[in-house]
């Protein structure tokens, strides 16, 4: 993995949120009642984690998104900036509060519902406003928690000049053949691999999409398709304790180390060794490694 002297110029446009993560004994099933023995709050949604993981590592992060006019809004912005992401591009709306999700977790598996609230007033008209951003930047992020019609028009900005873009396709969603074609990379979970591409096999998926669909599961391995083998990267030499966050962990390693022009395999073990990582701590952001770490 090298690191070049120029710092990468990241745009992420996406969601932000607090989470409300409790602990239990057990995920509740249909009907059933428990017992929460800890209730704690983070900094999340995709695109904030995103955002903050990338200027973790040394980017100049530009992070496009809503918030709500309210107290937890403020948090949110106020927690970018203290992580220095820039922030001028947040919009504030008075029609919706702050986006927020509840997590159930226990041992290592979660049930979890996210209120979009203010990432649902995202639009091409807050993308179209950060328009000066986009000429001078290396790498456009995006993920699947703010509309399809925010996420198609940002991929048609983003190649009008010329920029990549990496899409951590989640929640999963089918995409449109728009966005296959002019994304340089997918992120998927293995289990939403059909919801994304339909029912094709998995090793057809990667064939016909070498170098450019990774897709990931719980034990933080990451495969792919080089264009002559499958290849599979693994890492899991710390133990894997929390799962929140490691998709975008992922997805953000890949994408700086991917900047400083590393090869396709270069990129996927350096994402794959910022989610080992922040899967060693609480919440999303909370062990997201520094750029000092690896250098």
């Amino acid at each position: 993995m090298n690191f070049s002297s120029e710092q990468p110029k990241i745009i992420v446009v996406g969601s932000s949120s607090i989470d409300l993560v409790l602990e239990t004994e057990k995920v509740p099933c249909e009907n059933e009642t428990v017992m929460a023995y800890n209730s704690e709050s983070y900094f999340g949604g995709k695109g904030s984690n995103q955002a903050v993981a990338a200027a973790r590592l040394g980017a100049s992060v530009y992070f496009v998104g809503c918030v709500g006019m309210d107290p937890l809004g403020q948090q949110i912005m106020r927690n970018m900036v203290n992580e220095g992401v820039n922030v001028g591009f947040v919009f504030e709306t008075d029609r919706e509060a702050t986006g927020t999700a509840y997590v159930t977790t226990s041992d290592g598996n979660s049930a979890i519902v996210v209120v979009p609230a203010a990432n649902n007033y995202l639009s091409t008209e807050h993308v179209e406003a950060a328009d000066r951003y986009f000429h001078t930047a290396d790498l456009i992020l995006l993920q699947l928690e703010v509309s399809m019609n925010v996420v198609e028009y940002t991929v048609r900005k983003a190649k009008k000049y010329h920029k990549k873009v990496g899409l951590y396709a989640s929640p999963a969603q089918r995409l449109s053949p728009e966005i296959l074609d002019n994304v340089d990379f997918i992120v998927v979970k293995s289990t939403e691999l059909h919801i994304v591409f339909g029912e094709e096999q998995r090793e057809e998926i990667l064939k016909k999409y070498f170098n450019k669909v990774f897709v990931r599961d719980d034990i933080n391995s990451t495969v792919y398709f080089d264009g002559t083998e499958m290849k599979y990267c693994r890492n899991d030499k710390d133990k894997t304790v929390y799962k929140m966050g490691m998709g975008d962990a992922f997805t953000a390693g890949f994408a700086v180390a991917l900047c400083h022009e590393n090869s396709i395999e270069d990129c996927v073990n350096f994402g794959n060794e910022v989610s080992a990582r922040v899967s060693g701590k609480k919440g999303s952001q909370m062990g997201l490694p520094r750029i000092s770490d690896f250098i």
